[in-house]
């Protein structure tokens, strides 16, 4: 369990490549971000931005191309592929996009509960972790014979099991009505409050509004950052980069732009400005 406000994870310059039948594309472009315990984050963005791919690298799934990542201080490239398990079975819990894939086919409801706990070595009560998320009644059922939101609230009560030091769901709300989506989102908070680091890849507005700070993704780069009290920001990275929200793209169109510094402030014109 991590306490609150603890830094689990970062991640400066992140790249990652998948090949393409038109050579290497960067899915992900010199991403920074910091996880911290006791949050919700929203990474959002279109299909293709990147947000997947950064959930896999945050979640040590995959190894990034370039770039450095820590986690709780420790450069995660240093570590061994046994290593590297032990901490993904120990410390994160896992939602994929499709529940099916977090969960064990021949296990029941109850079995999931307790599997997550030997991994983790923890003890849990199950049928209390099964009430939590409505599926008391569904305890002796496996995967298979579980409706698409009854199969998610279990992927995402398994994977909180122990509080876990870090929690990544993709679009763990983007296919459940509103009741189970707010029993997702409730269950998300709640291992937060515990200290758990929660990330959440999403298009989901009810998702969104539940995160303390979101974080927005645009063609592999995180363009923008705000918190719960709407304060927004957007990204500097390490080289200096400063990526502009979409609303001002079209200011500059030939996306050339004079920065200037005049009294500690930073202002940008077009180059054909008279100012």
């Amino acid at each position: 369990m991590t306490t609150d406000r603890e830094q689990v994870l970062e991640g400066r310059e992140l790249l990652q490549l998948y090949a393409a039948p038109t050579g290497p594309t960067q899915a992900l472009r010199g991403v920074d971000v910091t996880v911290t315990g006791g949050r919700i984050s929203a990474i959002t963005g279109p299909s293709g931005s990147g947000k997947s791919t950064l959930l896999a690298v945050l979640a040590l799934r995959e190894r990034p191309a370039g770039g450095e990542l820590r986690h709780r201080g420790r450069l995660v490239s240093s570590l061994t592929r046994h290593q590297l398990q032990r901490l993904r079975r120990r410390e994160i819990g896992w939602v994929a996009q499709r529940p099916t894939h977090s969960l064990f086919p021949q296990l029941d409801a109850r079995g999931q509960i307790e599997q997550m706990a030997r991994l983790r070595g923890v003890r849990v009560d199950a049928d209390a972790a099964l009430a939590e998320v409505e599926l008391t009644a569904r305890a002796t059922a496996r995967p298979a014979v579980l409706s698409g939101g009854e199969q998610q609230r279990l992927a995402v009560a398994a994977a909180g099991v122990g509080a876990p030091a870090l929690l990544i769901a993709d679009e763990p709300t983007a296919e459940l009505d509103d009741d189970s989506a707010a029993l997702v989102l409730r269950l998300l908070r709640s291992r937060a409050d515990q200290g758990t680091a929660v990330v959440l890849a999403t298009h989901d507005a009810r998702a969104v509004a539940a995160a303390d700070t979101v974080l927005r993704l645009r063609q592999g780069v995180l363009s923008g950052e705000h918190d719960a009290g709407q304060i927004r920001t957007t990204t500097i990275d390490g080289l200096g980069r400063l990526q502009l929200p979409e609303e001002a793209l079209p200011l500059f169109p030939d996306g050339r732009v004079i920065v200037t510094v005049v009294d500690g402030h930073v202002e940008l014109h077009h180059p054909e400005d008279p100012k």
